[in-house]
């Protein structure tokens, strides 16, 4: 079994689906294997979760050879509340997100801030997302393999973003806490900081 069945078995059995009730979508970036992006339907929530990102270990972009086997893998997983309006350009924009390991050399972690220049979907106040750990559990490989953590994507506004730059990631945490904002809700306005 490879790395990208090995985690799409993970996070089945994680939200106690089969692989016939969940739909797919596949992106492709010129020189990278193609990045298959899950939507998992769950009461009032729709999971997307990336698969495809932890193909490869990320590693510092100025080493001269690449392990090919350790290092850390990481795929992403965005929860929204379904039927609210995100749709145009998500995949797309959760595909950058999971290939930047490859592209630009980021090694995604839990509070990392990644700015995508652009809308994370159409018509959307989201320009970046802040990454934190995730409560699927890790997919363990052989060793000497790390295993591939999940790290949940929190769309952000280009306001929060310079909040996470200022004040750290667990500053926009507390104030999304302290004002009751649903991060889940793709309408939501911006936390008042």
């Amino acid at each position: 079994m490879d790395v990208v069945d090995k985690v799409r078995t993970g996070v089945l059995d994680h939200f106690g689906v089969d692989a016939s009730g969940v739909d797919s979508a596949s992106v492709t970036f010129l020189g990278l294997e193609p990045i298959e992006i899950l939507r998992i339907v769950d009461g009032d929530l729709v999971h997307y979760v990336t698969l495809g990102g932890s193909r490869h270990p990320m590693g510092d972009p100025g080493d001269l050879m690449a392990d090919p086997v350790r290092g850390p893998r990481a795929e992403l997983v965005l929860t929204l509340r379904s039927g609210t309006g995100a749709a145009s350009g998500l995949v797309r924009a959760l595909g950058v997100l999971v290939a930047a390991p490859a592209v630009e050399g980021v090694v995604l972690q839990a509070d990392a801030l990644l700015d995508l220049g652009e809308p994370m979907w159409v018509n959307s106040p989201f320009t970046a997302v802040l990454l934190s750990d995730s409560d699927i559990p890790e997919v363990v490989l052989p060793e000497p393999a790390d295993p591939v953590r999940y790290l949940t994507v929190t769309p952000v506004t280009g306001t929060e973003a310079a909040w996470v730059r200022v004040r750290g990631a667990q500053a926009l945490r507390d104030a999304w806490a302290e004002a009751g904002i649903d991060v889940h809700d793709p309408a939501r306005g911006a936390a008042s900081l």
